[in-house]
């Protein structure tokens, strides 16, 4: 039995699926949030109930959607221990397992890309994350790194696994999906034949750029994916204003951020159009702002960029008006805003979402947003 590998292409990330069978017990390793609605589709294509969400550790180059589909599948979440994600309903130590029906995964404690990382063995299948890749590596310059850890890890953990063991990473960057130990052991680059001292000065001389997310996805990541958009500040559970309710925050590639209140103050005066960038499914079954101008920036099902976004929204939005973009989490509506500034438009993101952040249930509604925010809005 193989594993389910999903790839986001955007991080390069592949994402496993794995299931009883019988039962139809699942869990899910390395989910990403961009790609939360095709995910729960390949739950609902393989008749699948989500028991688990698992990461390999605190992803730099993605957000992960533990909270998320905690929240939409109702998966308990679970994280190494060693990685600071005190929001994991479980935290793993090394030899934990994680049953879903007849089925185990048990947790493989493998430093070196980060103090905490960790890879699964299933059956026949290890799922490495950044601990060890196809002919590569990851690297161990940030997030508490250590060459040294890493070379034990490869080669005294993963490396004691049978040959025939399949290996799994969490990226690819060049098309490959999986590889096997013995292959690793006989031909990874910066492994294969190499001593401690000479894996180190490899580790040492690589002088990789620093992950472009790394910033807003390490803090995310270490609430289970949990984010404030565009990095907001937190805001009070009783539904206070956030204290720059009247003030554009600054952002990087857009014109800025703002909260519900100015947005909608700017949209009801005329002064800016207001596009929702969620998909149909969620306004139908979530709620939609009355008159809003609904242009999705990915399509469901299936997620994929909708390639009518750059003709519909300059159609929108007339000569001298502003456009504010909204949507539930903040990543869509940010990625939005910068492809509408790059189309001319002074765009703005519209903090908190429809729905604000997950409280610390994972159920959004309770901590903000713009339906929260007592702004205009229905559901059918």
């Amino acid at each position: 039995m193989q594993p389910i590998q999903l790839f986001d292409t955007a991080s390069s990330t592949y994402t496993y699926v794995l299931f009883d069978e019988n039962t139809r017990d699942a869990l899910i390793i390395d989910p990403v949030d961009d790609q939360v609605e095709r995910d729960l589709a390949t739950l609902r294509q393989y008749g699948l109930k989500l028991l688990w969400t698992v990461e390999t550790h605190a992803h730099a180059d993605h957000i992960t959607s533990a909270a998320l589909l905690a929240e939409h599948a109702g998966a308990r979440t679970a994280a190494p221990a060693g990685c600071g994600i005190k929001t994991a309903a479980v935290q793993l130590a090394h030899g934990d397992v994680l049953n879903f029906g007849k089925e185990t995964l048990q947790a493989i404690h493998t430093p070196g890309h980060t103090a905490g990382s960790m890879s699964f063995l299933w059956r026949a299948h290890v799922f490495t994350g950044d601990t060890l890749l196809i002919h590569g590596c990851g690297r161990t310059d940030f997030q508490s790194g250590s060459a040294s850890d890493l070379y034990d890890s490869i080669t005294k953990v993963l490396f004691a696994l049978p040959d025939s063991t399949t290996v799994w990473p969490a990226h690819d960057y060049q098309g490959r999906t999986h590889s096997t130990i013995g292959a690793e052991k006989a031909g990874n680059p910066r492994v294969a034949g190499k001593s401690r001292e000479q894996f180190i000065a490899i580790m040492n001389a690589l002088n990789l750029p620093k992950p472009k997310r790394i910033d807003e996805a390490v803090p995310a990541n270490l609430s289970s994916g949990i984010r404030h958009d565009a990095d907001g500040p937190t805001l009070p559970a009783d539904g206070a204003a956030p204290p720059s309710a009247q003030h554009v925050q600054p952002a990087q590639g857009y014109a800025g951020d703002v909260a519900p209140a100015l947005a909608c103050q700017w949209w009801q005066s005329g002064q800016a159009v207001l596009v929702d960038v969620r998909t149909d499914a969620e306004r139908e079954w979530v709620g939609f702002v009355p008159d809003a101008v609904p242009i999705a920036w990915k399509n469901w099902p299936g997620m994929a960029m909708n390639p009518e976004f750059d003709q519909a929204i300059k159609a929108a939005v007339p000569a001298g008006r502003k456009v504010l973009l909204l949507c539930r989490s903040g990543v869509r509506s940010i990625a939005a805003a910068k492809r509408a500034t790059e189309l001319g438009l002074e765009a703005y993101n519209i903090l908190e979402g429809f729905e604000g952040n997950p409280d610390a249930t994972a159920h959004r509604g309770n901590l903000g947003g713009w339906r929260k925010r007592g702004l205009p809005w229905r559901q059918n």
